[in-house]
Protein backbone atom coordinates (compact mmCIF):
# COMPACT_ATOMS: atom_id res chain seq x y z
CA UNK A 1 0.00 0.00 0.00
CA UNK A 2 2.88 2.45 0.39
CA UNK A 3 3.85 2.34 -2.86
CA UNK A 4 0.25 2.97 -4.09
CA UNK A 5 0.10 6.65 -1.56
CA UNK A 6 3.77 7.69 -2.82
CA UNK A 7 2.61 7.13 -6.55
CA UNK A 8 -0.65 9.37 -6.12
CA UNK A 9 1.13 11.56 -3.58
CA UNK A 10 4.68 12.29 -4.41
CA UNK A 11 4.36 15.50 -2.51
CA UNK A 12 4.69 13.49 0.70
CA UNK A 13 8.05 13.44 0.27
CA UNK A 14 8.32 17.55 0.70
CA UNK A 15 7.91 16.63 4.46
CA UNK A 16 11.31 17.28 5.87
CA UNK A 17 10.55 15.62 9.30
CA UNK A 18 11.09 11.87 8.84
CA UNK A 19 8.42 11.17 12.14
CA UNK A 20 5.86 13.61 10.47
CA UNK A 21 5.80 12.15 6.71
CA UNK A 22 5.79 8.81 8.21
CA UNK A 23 2.47 9.47 10.02
CA UNK A 24 0.96 10.73 6.77
CA UNK A 25 1.87 7.67 4.94
CA UNK A 26 0.36 5.36 7.06
CA UNK A 27 -2.83 7.53 7.70
CA UNK A 28 -3.36 7.60 3.89
CA UNK A 29 -2.08 4.07 3.89
CA UNK A 30 -4.82 3.09 6.85
CA UNK A 31 -7.75 5.20 5.06
CA UNK A 32 -7.14 3.41 1.83
CA UNK A 33 -7.28 -0.39 3.26
CA UNK A 34 -10.35 1.02 5.28
CA UNK A 35 -12.12 2.65 2.23
CA UNK A 36 -14.20 1.00 -0.94
CA UNK A 37 -12.24 3.49 -2.93
CA UNK A 38 -9.05 2.23 -4.09
CA UNK A 39 -5.80 4.70 -4.92
CA UNK A 40 -6.73 4.29 -8.53
CA UNK A 41 -10.09 5.56 -7.72
CA UNK A 42 -9.05 8.58 -6.58
CA UNK A 43 -7.61 9.07 -9.78
CA UNK A 44 -11.17 8.86 -11.34
CA UNK A 45 -13.79 10.04 -9.13
CA UNK A 46 -14.78 13.82 -9.13
CA UNK A 47 -13.33 15.97 -6.03
CA UNK A 48 -16.66 16.94 -4.71
CA UNK A 49 -20.02 15.53 -5.06
CA UNK A 50 -21.43 18.68 -4.71
CA UNK A 51 -20.56 20.01 -7.80
CA UNK A 52 -23.21 18.18 -10.74
CA UNK A 53 -20.88 16.59 -13.25
CA UNK A 54 -18.07 17.52 -11.74
CA UNK A 55 -15.24 16.24 -14.23
CA UNK A 56 -12.31 17.47 -11.87
CA UNK A 57 -11.13 14.47 -9.97
CA UNK A 58 -10.14 13.78 -6.36
CA UNK A 59 -6.54 13.73 -7.08
CA UNK A 60 -5.98 16.73 -9.21
CA UNK A 61 -7.90 18.60 -6.02
CA UNK A 62 -5.83 17.34 -3.84
CA UNK A 63 -2.77 18.32 -5.35
CA UNK A 64 -3.86 21.50 -6.68
CA UNK A 65 -4.64 22.19 -2.80
CA UNK A 66 -0.94 21.37 -1.74
CA UNK A 67 0.97 23.42 -4.53
CA UNK A 68 -1.50 26.65 -4.24
CA UNK A 69 -0.38 26.61 -0.59
CA UNK A 70 3.03 25.80 -0.98
CA UNK A 71 3.31 28.52 -3.01
CA UNK A 72 1.18 30.96 -1.23
CA UNK A 73 3.20 30.14 2.14
CA UNK A 74 6.47 30.72 -0.26
CA UNK A 75 5.03 34.14 -1.12
CA UNK A 76 3.88 34.94 2.60
CA UNK A 77 7.63 34.33 3.55
CA UNK A 78 9.17 35.98 0.87
CA UNK A 79 6.94 39.46 1.67
CA UNK A 80 6.71 39.23 5.49
CA UNK A 81 9.76 36.82 6.35
CA UNK A 82 9.86 36.53 10.39
CA UNK A 83 7.42 38.61 11.23
CA UNK A 84 4.74 35.68 9.90
CA UNK A 85 6.61 32.34 10.80
CA UNK A 86 4.94 30.07 8.78
CA UNK A 87 5.70 26.17 9.74
CA UNK A 88 6.19 24.32 6.32
CA UNK A 89 6.05 20.67 6.99
CA UNK A 90 2.81 21.38 9.37
CA UNK A 91 1.41 23.15 6.17
CA UNK A 92 2.20 20.34 3.48
CA UNK A 93 0.87 17.64 5.75
CA UNK A 94 -2.27 19.64 6.69
CA UNK A 95 -3.15 20.34 2.95
CA UNK A 96 -2.50 16.35 1.97
CA UNK A 97 -4.59 14.97 4.95
CA UNK A 98 -7.45 17.56 4.95
CA UNK A 99 -9.76 15.42 2.70
CA UNK A 100 -8.68 12.06 3.76
CA UNK A 101 -11.83 11.36 5.63
CA UNK A 102 -13.68 11.25 2.59
CA UNK A 103 -12.12 7.64 2.39
CA UNK A 104 -14.49 6.85 4.62
CA UNK A 105 -17.32 8.89 3.87
CA UNK A 106 -17.92 8.13 0.40
CA UNK A 107 -19.13 4.30 -1.00
CA UNK A 108 -19.36 3.32 -4.43
CA UNK A 109 -23.14 2.78 -5.91
CA UNK A 110 -23.49 1.89 -9.67
CA UNK A 111 -19.96 2.67 -10.03
CA UNK A 112 -20.07 6.44 -8.88
CA UNK A 113 -19.02 7.61 -5.72
CA UNK A 114 -21.99 8.53 -3.63
CA UNK A 115 -22.35 9.65 0.12
CA UNK A 116 -22.77 6.77 2.31
CA UNK A 117 -23.94 6.09 6.19
CA UNK A 118 -20.95 7.46 7.28
CA UNK A 119 -20.30 10.57 5.60
CA UNK A 120 -23.91 11.53 6.30
CA UNK A 121 -23.27 11.20 10.02
CA UNK A 122 -19.74 12.84 10.45
CA UNK A 123 -18.38 14.68 7.54
CA UNK A 124 -14.56 14.47 6.55
CA UNK A 125 -13.18 16.73 8.57
CA UNK A 126 -14.09 14.47 11.56
CA UNK A 127 -13.24 11.32 10.13
CA UNK A 128 -9.92 12.77 8.94
CA UNK A 129 -8.73 14.18 12.40
CA UNK A 130 -10.03 11.14 13.66
CA UNK A 131 -7.96 8.68 10.89
CA UNK A 132 -4.69 11.76 11.53
CA UNK A 133 -4.91 10.89 15.27
CA UNK A 134 -4.62 7.55 15.26
CA UNK A 135 -1.09 7.70 13.69
CA UNK A 136 0.27 10.40 15.82
CA UNK A 137 -0.17 13.44 13.60
CA UNK A 138 0.28 16.81 15.53
CA UNK A 139 -2.38 18.32 16.71
CA UNK A 140 -1.14 21.32 14.53
CA UNK A 141 -2.23 19.59 11.96
CA UNK A 142 -5.35 18.20 13.01
CA UNK A 143 -6.26 20.92 13.52
CA UNK A 144 -6.01 21.96 9.82
CA UNK A 145 -8.28 18.65 9.00
CA UNK A 146 -10.68 20.13 11.42
CA UNK A 147 -10.86 23.60 10.07
CA UNK A 148 -10.29 23.70 6.53
CA UNK A 149 -14.40 23.32 5.31
CA UNK A 150 -17.23 25.32 6.26
CA UNK A 151 -17.18 23.45 10.07
CA UNK A 152 -14.00 25.67 11.30
CA UNK A 153 -16.16 28.50 10.17
CA UNK A 154 -16.51 30.16 13.82
CA UNK A 155 -13.36 28.63 15.43
CA UNK A 156 -9.86 30.72 14.93
CA UNK A 157 -7.61 28.74 12.32
CA UNK A 158 -3.65 29.23 12.88
CA UNK A 159 -1.37 30.82 10.07
CA UNK A 160 -0.83 27.57 8.14
CA UNK A 161 -4.96 26.85 8.68
CA UNK A 162 -5.52 29.84 7.13
CA UNK A 163 -3.72 29.19 3.99
CA UNK A 164 -4.67 25.68 3.53
CA UNK A 165 -8.56 26.79 4.06
CA UNK A 166 -7.80 29.23 1.19
CA UNK A 167 -5.82 26.97 -0.71
CA UNK A 168 -8.80 24.61 -0.55
CA UNK A 169 -11.36 27.18 -1.83
CA UNK A 170 -9.15 28.57 -4.32
CA UNK A 171 -9.70 25.29 -5.94
CA UNK A 172 -13.32 24.67 -5.41
CA UNK A 173 -14.64 28.07 -5.76
CA UNK A 174 -14.18 28.06 -9.64
CA UNK A 175 -16.06 24.98 -10.55
CA UNK A 176 -19.48 25.91 -8.55
CA UNK A 177 -22.59 26.07 -10.72
CA UNK A 178 -23.19 29.47 -9.60
CA UNK A 179 -19.26 30.99 -9.96
CA UNK A 180 -19.90 33.83 -12.37
CA UNK A 181 -18.18 32.97 -15.82
CA UNK A 182 -18.04 36.13 -18.33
Amino acid sequence: MYEEVKKIWPEIEWIQDPELKDSVYKTWEYAIEQSVLTADDLTKIPFTLLIKDCTVTFMEHKRAVVHIAVESAKVMGKFFGKKLPIKMDYLIAGSILIDVGKLLEYVMKDGKAVVGTTGKLLRHPFTGVGLAMMFGVPDEVCHMIAVHSKEGDLGKRTVEGIIVHHADFISYEPFKDDTLKV
